[in-house]
């Protein structure tokens, strides 16, 4: 009984240790498969990013969609820090913008994506599953 204890507390340790953590999306790790997907002007240049994705943790991107929607997307330093960062794109966007950010802004894991207009589903798609790690 002890043994089989001793062995559950084992497992438990070690499935905890695996897979346990989120994943990290970078700028750099990113850019490329949008560029591949058809995204152009793709830069991680902070100069080109805007202020908030040129500060956060794992770099900003800028791309346009293949339709012309442009996007850009700050990789914050985990899932808390996202939130955070949405809350400073919603306290520095125009009055005028701020009750629609809900609709132009989106977070997975670490990754805030702004919008110029709300995203179509295939562009929304296309750029979440781009989001790579690295």
């Amino acid at each position: 009984m002890l043994r089989a204890l001793v062995l559950a507390g084992v497992c438990i340790i070690v499935v905890a240790g695996c897979g346990g953590g989120s994943t990290t999306y970078t700028a750099a790790a990113t850019a490329p498969c949008l560029e591949k997907n058809g995204f152009t002007d793709v830069t991680t240049n902070p100069a080109k990013v805007g202020f908030i994705a040129s500060v956060a943790e794992h770099g900003g991107l800028y791309a346009k969609s293949p339709g012309g929607n442009a996007l850009t997307i700050a990789f914050a330093a985990d899932e808390k820090d996202a939130a955070e960062t949405e809350v400073s794109y919603r306290k520095h966007a125009p009055p005028s913008l701020r009750p629609h950010m809900s609709d132009v802004m989106e977070s997975k894991a670490n990754a805030v994506l702004v919008w110029t207009v709300s995203a179509s589903p295939q562009e929304l798609s296309a750029a979440l599953a781009c989001l790579r790690s690295g």
